[in-house]
């Protein structure tokens, strides 16, 4: 008889297919979220509304997002998550079809409400999915990858789509997206692996409701961290482009290319956040802070030697590519399994009040301090969550599985 050697359990491959779909999915939604932004004035001169009017699209989008992610996850928390992903994206495209053929501005709200309860239950399925293909260690690289959407959004997305609009027209643009958004729902049906997203308590242990779960208060931190910081960044960038060109000097046919750029910065720091900052997740999450934080502060500073405030600009895009990866990665260490997809939509709703309150936080404050204070403002924000984070990570956190 031959001897055999003791069987070792090989380690799973990374489900690349099924994170770069992911990927796919995410892109498609936050194009759709933003596209409003950059076809502003010719959807303001068809519509007969005013620009900020059209503006306020985004913002009903990301409001309803915050309003509905709780509700619509624990309406759909029984559900399988690859088929409710896939019909998920299809009320997207739904929502971007009868954009295109809405015949007034009122319509198109109630539009981007449809879009937006969508998308909110979007990420609360989207910002738990890594966390079920892949062991923990790997958690730091998988939500880069599936994260990589959304800077690919802003990078591609809505700039091809606003050029699209421009040439063709924005009703064109919005059917465009639809047809893609459909055409990533078929990938996800065909090629994303369906996960078990509901564990059984183990044997003999009770189960416990997420109100009771012990990492609860780990996430909430998490949570706040993420809503609070996204406030002061959202209450700089909204404004970026009058910062831009007021405060540093720079022509408005400049402000295209200097976002572009910062997009392509953003996609880079997302690469550090997968690959170096990833390995420690507190200790990355820091230097990111601390990398916006100079970023930013050198912005203000160097405002009037413009090659080098771009450069901060740039700096601040790198940075803060790595935040929200991070951010996430930091939630999904964080929260228990069992309550992971709680997780992920208690984590979007702090992420889009964010984004929303941002814009409005700096909108009174462009109004009575002026351009040059957001980014100090932003700062202090910065420099607040860097504590919290630091005094929570000392902390011994509890991980039922």
């Amino acid at each position: 008889m031959t001897e055999t050697a003791p069987s070792r359990h090989a380690p799973p491959a990374f489900p690349w297919v099924g994170l770069l779909t992911l990927a796919v999915a995410v892109f498609l939604s936050i194009t759709i979220e933003m596209l409003p932004m950059g076809l502003l004035p010719d959807m303001s001169a068809e519509l007969g509304a005013s620009e900020p009017e059209v503006g306020l699209l985004v913002s009903v989008f990301a409001f309803t997002v915050v309003l509905s992610s709780a509700p619509l996850m624990a309406l759909t928390r029984r559900l399988p998550r690859q088929p409710l992903l896939v019909g998920v994206l299809v009320i997207l495209a739904l929502s971007a079809v009868l954009t295109a053929i809405a015949p007034s501005y009122e319509f198109i709200v109630a539009t981007r409400v449809l879009g937006g309860a969508a998308h909110g239950l979007f990420w609360s399925i989207v910002g738990a999915y890594a966390g079920h293909l892949v062991p923990k260690e790997q958690l730091a690289r998988a939500v880069a990858i599936t994260t990589a959407g959304g800077s690919l959004a802003f990078v591609l997305g809505v700039p091809l789509g606003t050029a699209l609009g421009h040439a063709f027209g924005w009703r064109v643009a919005f059917a465009g997206i639809a047809g893609l958004t459909l055409l990533g729902a078929l990938l996800v049906w065909r090629l994303l692996p369906g996960v078990q997203h509901r564990h059984a308590p183990a044997a003999g242990a009770e189960h416990v409701s997420v109100r009771r779960d012990p990492t609860l208060v780990g996430v909430i931190v998490v949570c706040v961290v993420t809503g609070v910081v996204m406030i002061g960044q959202y209450a700089v960038y909204t404004y970026i482009a009058p910062y831009l060109i007021e405060v540093l000097g720079a022509d408005a046919a400049a402000v295209g290319p200097l976002l572009f750029g910062y997009g392509i910065a953003g996609a880079l720091g997302l690469l550090l956040a997968g690959t170096v900052l990833g390995r420690h997740p507190t200790r990355g999450l820091l230097i990111a802070f601390a990398g916006v934080g100079v970023g930013v502060a050198a912005l203000a500073l160097l405002s009037e030697t413009p090659a080098l405030a771009i450069a901060a600009f740039l700096f601040w895009g790198v940075a803060f590519g790595a935040l929200p990866p991070m951010l996430n990665t930091r939630l999904l260490h964080t929260a228990s399994a069992r309550i992971r997809d709680a997780a992920a939509a208690f984590y979007t709703t702090a992420f889009n009040l964010g984004i929303g309150g941002g814009a409005l936080l700096g909108a009174a404050l462009y109004a009575t301090l002026g351009l040059q204070a957001l980014p100090w403002v932003f700062v202090g924000i910065l420099a607040l969550s860097f504590v919290l984070v630091l005094v929570t990570s000392r902390r011994p956190h509890v991980h039922p599985h």
